[in-house]
């Protein structure tokens, strides 16, 4: 099953706060996240990813589109679909406070079809962490995917400009070639066999030039 990433746009965290800032020292318990999605679009939610931050507890509310007694589209109450769910085993302790976290439909309490929002309350009731939050949150629906095709015409057929050429244009004939290689092997024998005892030392003639005269013959 291929999941594809939910376009959407995720508001900053709002605190919720019981009681006095100023006698409860100014730390949040509670912050919130609403999540909405563009053109007021809903989605079927497969599974929800995120790198958690010091947040002890995740509880997870939608707002699913229904059917009114007209007939049109009107979206829901909010129904809660996970609750208080474990990411820190120990609030006061930094086991889970950092780690990566992937949550599927199947471990939700509620159907997450045709959901047009969202909203995540994250808690922390330890006092030893001063800001708790989730990062890189990712809200993933099938991939609809269009049937595969084959490869189109452009690609299976090039242009005739694009043809490669033939590897036998623009090279010497082959009966040519061998015939002025044999003369050539023939003329370094006969050299070879009258070479005189004095060497003629820089003025020597190479096999390469050799084989230059008797190709431009």
């Amino acid at each position: 099953m291929a999941l594809e990433p939910i376009p959407c746009a995720i508001k900053n965290p709002v605190v919720l706060q019981v009681g006095d800032m100023k006698t409860e020292l100014g730390r949040p318990g509670v912050l919130v996240i609403d999540v909405s999605f563009p053109h007021s679009q809903t989605t079927d939610l497969q599974a929800i990813a995120f790198r958690n931050y010091y947040t002890a507890f995740l509880t997870l509310r939608v707002q699913r589109q229904s059917s009114a007694d007209d007939g049109n589209e009107s979206p829901s109450k909010w129904v809660t679909c996970l609750r208080n769910f474990c990411l820190m085993p120990n609030p006061h302790t930094e086991e889970g406070s950092q780690n990566y976290f992937s949550i599927s439909r199947h471990q939700m309490l509620c159907d997450v079809d045709q959901v047009a929002a969202m909203r995540f309350i994250l808690r922390q009731p330890s006092p030893v962490w001063l800001h708790f939050t989730i990062e890189e949150l990712q809200l993933f629906s099938l991939c609809q995917k269009s049937p595969q095709k084959g490869f189109p015409a452009w690609l299976s057929h090039p242009s005739p400009q694009e043809q490669p050429t033939s590897l036998h244009d623009g090279l010497p004939d082959a009966d040519r070639v061998s015939s002025e290689l044999q003369q050539m092997w023939i003329l370094t024998e006969m050299l070879q066999a009258n070479q005189p005892v004095a060497r003629i030392g820089r003025f020597d003639v190479s096999f390469s030039i050799l084989l230059l005269l008797v190709l431009e013959v």
